[in-house]
């Protein structure tokens, strides 16, 4: 990772151990999704439905996102390392089976979660280092909001491409 520097990537991935169980409970349900996400310079919208369990005590999440609009299914996996007190954020896409990993790691701070992870992207090819976002907030009993970004500076700033705006079912 040599175009960021150590200092600003390990204050970005390194969040601070606060993680405690229960942090996804605002997640488990029923949802319905309403999301907004850019596909090369165009913005698209499409509609998405979701169901979360919350398992093991409170330091396990499982959500089933389907967006038939898209022909996608997937799984997201949210697991607290209780000795670290630190979430991963995991996800498998229905059609490889396979866990996304390492996850994104990250902590809920001041009715907020942010998880963070690194690796070499770029859309140019280079295989630039890059920081990997996804947020969750605006959290109520009803509603919560997640979106993702991509940062090539070391988190100084984000270039979000994907918002979810979910509502609860019932």
């Amino acid at each position: 990772m040599s175009s960021l520097t150590p200092i600003a990537v390990a204050a970005a991935i390194n969040p601070a151990p606060v993680g405690k169980p229960g942090d996804f409970d605002f997640l488990t349900g029923e949802w319905r999704i309403r999301n907004k996400f850019r596909e090369g310079e165009k913005w698209i919208e499409f509609s998405a439905e979701a169901t979360v369990v919350g398992i093991l005590g409170g330091i396990a999440s499982v959500e089933e996102l389907r967006i038939p609009a898209r022909g996608f299914s997937g799984m997201g996996l949210r697991l607290l390392d209780v000795e670290k007190k630190i979430w991963s954020d995991h996800f498998v896409n229905a059609k490889s089976g396979v866990v996304a990993v390492p996850g994104q790691l990250g902590v809920f701070e001041d009715g907020a979660g942010t998880f963070l992870s690194e690796g070499e992207g770029g859309a140019d090819g280079n295989g630039s280092p890059e920081l990997y976002r996804g947020v969750w907030d605006r959290i109520t009993p009803k509603s919560c909001r997640w979106f993702q970004g991509t940062s090539r500076d070391g988190g100084r700033t984000w270039d979000d491409n994907w918002f979810m705006d979910w509502t609860r079912v019932g």
